[in-house]
C-alpha cells in the first residue's frame, strides 16, 4: 500500500515538472519562428518543411507520453482506492473479531468466578454435612455393671471414638441436631443374666426403638437402629429401662452411634 502511494506521488511530480517545462518554454509559434530563423542562418530554405514535420512529431510524442502517464495514474488511483476499501473491510472484521473474543473471555471469566463461588459454597455445605459420632460407656478397662435402677436413666457414653461436628455431648449423653436432615442412629447392649438388658433410643422425650436381651444366665446381646428426621435442635439419646442392667468393660460392648445421612429442605419434608 505504501509503495503504491509513493509511486503515485513520484509520477504526479514528474508530470508536473515536464508540464511546467513545456508550459514555461516557447509556444508552438515561437518554436517554429526560432527554427526558421536558425534555418535561415545555417540551412537552405528547403529544410523548413522537415523542421515543421519534426516539431509536429515532437508534439505528438509529448501528447502520447502524457496520455500514457494519465492512464497509469488513473489505474494506480483505482488500485489505491480498492486497497483502502479492502483495508477498511479488514479493520471492521478485525474489530468484530476482537469484540467477539472479549465477550467470550468475559463469559469465561464469569463462569470461572461462578464456579469458584460454587466450589466455596459446596465445600462449606459439605463441612456442614460432616456430622457423625460413636461412643461406648466405659472409659476404664475394669468391667462394671450399670443398673438396675428403680426409674429410667439416660446413659452417658463417655468413651468417644468419633465426634465429627461435635453434635454429641459425652457429659450428658445427648446428641443435638445441628442441621435439618435424615439421621441414622444405632445402639448396642450387653449384659449378663439373669437380669435383662434393655436400652431405648429416644427423640425429644419419645421412645423410638428398643434393644432388649434376656436369658436366665450367660451373656446377653442385642442391638437396634433407626433413621430419624430431625429438625435443628432436636435431641436424641439412650435410656436404660428401670429394673434392667448392662455390663461394660475394655471390649466396649455397649455403644451409641449416629450420623447424618443427608440434609433436607422444607419442601422435601412436606412431601414426606
Amino acid at each position: 500500500m505504501k509503495g503504491l502511494v509513493c509511486l503515485l506521488l513520484l509520477l504526479e511530480t514528474f508530470v508536473c515538472v515536464v508540464q511546467h517545462q513545456v508550459d514555461g518554454g516557447l509556444n508552438e509559434n515561437e518554436i517554429s519562428q526560432q527554427l526558421r530563423s536558425e534555418d535561415g542562418r545555417q540551412n537552405p530554405p528547403q529544410t523548413d518543411t522537415l523542421r515543421d514535420e519534426a516539431s509536429t512529431d515532437s508534439q505528438q510524442n509529448y501528447h502520447l507520453f502524457f496520455t500514457d502517464i494519465h492512464a497509469a495514474l488513473r489505474e494506480l488511483t483505482a488500485t489505491v482506492t480498492e486497497q483502502k476499501v479492502n483495508i477498511r473491510a479488514l479493520e471492521m472484521r478485525l474489530s468484530e473479531q476482537q469484540t467477539f473474543i472479549l465477550e467470550e473471555m468475559n463469559k469465561k471469566n464469569d463462569e470461572i468466578s461462578n464456579l469458584t463461588l460454587g466450589q466455596v459454597e459446596l465445600r462449606k455445605e459439605n463441612r456442614d454435612r460432616e456430622i457423625a459420632f460413636s461412643a461406648s460407656l466405659m472409659q476404664s478397662d475394669s468391667g462394671n455393671y450399670i443398673g438396675p435402677f428403680t426409674t429410667e436413666i439416660t446413659l452417658t457414653y463417655r468413651n468417644v471414638f468419633t465426634n465429627i461436628g461435635n453434635a454429641y455431648n459425652p457429659v450428658t449423653g445427648v446428641f443435638t441436631a445441628p442441621l435439618k436432615g435424615a439421621y441414622m442412629f444405632r445402639v448396642s447392649v450387653f449384659g449378663i443374666g439373669p437380669t435383662p438388658a434393655t436400652a431405648n433410643i429416644y427423640k425429644n422425650g419419645k421412645l423410638m426403638v428398643a434393644a432388649r436381651a434376656y436369658l436366665p444366665q450367660n451373656d446377653l446381646n442385642s442391638s437396634n437402629g433407626v433413621v430419624l428426621i430431625l429438625e435443628v435442635g432436636d435431641v436424641v439419646y439412650v435410656r436404660l429401662s428401670s429394673g434392667r442392667r448392662i455390663f461394660d468393660d475394655q471390649y466396649n460392648r455397649n455403644t451409641f452411634s449416629g450420623f447424618l445421612l443427608f440434609p433436607l429442605r422444607e419442601q422435601e419434608l412436606c412431601r414426606m
